[in-house]
């Protein structure tokens, strides 16, 4: 028989972000979103850059994670990952100058200083950041499209 729920564990060096029993998971792998039901086969995937969602009855949570490892086994999914926050931690206006900042560095194109792979890094970040702020709830929606004067 298989399991009715999946136990789902989110791991940083810093803290342990999640641990809650849920229906389903999304998580970005290295070349691609991987969907996670209860009884999923056993498997252990690099993470990629992105966004992990998993979902509890009707509602759905967000969170980002950056790079790692995921292990998937049928009644579990365990993801150590380098870095990763809930959509609710996320500082929006802090992002929001990232990515301002990374946009800068990428249109100096003639700059011979400029780092490309890590302008591109922080962009991604800073873009990813302010899409699952924006889907972790409504104050932060609000605030994305309707900046305060």
């Amino acid at each position: 028989m298989l399991p009715e729920f999946l136990q789902l564990e989110v791991v940083t060096p810093e803290r342990q972000l999640i641990a809650e029993s849920v229906n389903e998971v999304q998580l970005p792998g290295l070349d691609g979103y991987l969907g996670i039901l209860p009884g999923h086969a056993a498997l252990i995937t690099e993470l990629g850059l992105g966004e992990l969602s998993y979902r509890k009855g009707k509602e759905t949570f967000y969170a980002i994670v950056f790079h790692g490892f995921a292990e998937v086994l049928p009644d579990r999914v365990i993801v150590l990952a380098e870095r990763a926050e809930r959509a609710e931690e996320i500082d929006i206006n802090r992002a929001r100058a990232a990515r301002e900042r990374a946009e800068k560095r990428l249109a100096q194109r003639e700059a011979a200083e400029i780092d490309w792979d890590r302008a591109t890094f922080a962009l991604q970040r800073a873009l990813i950041r302010l899409q699952v702020a924006a889907k972790g709830g409504a104050v932060a929606a609000q605030v994305e499209q309707h900046p305060a004067p």
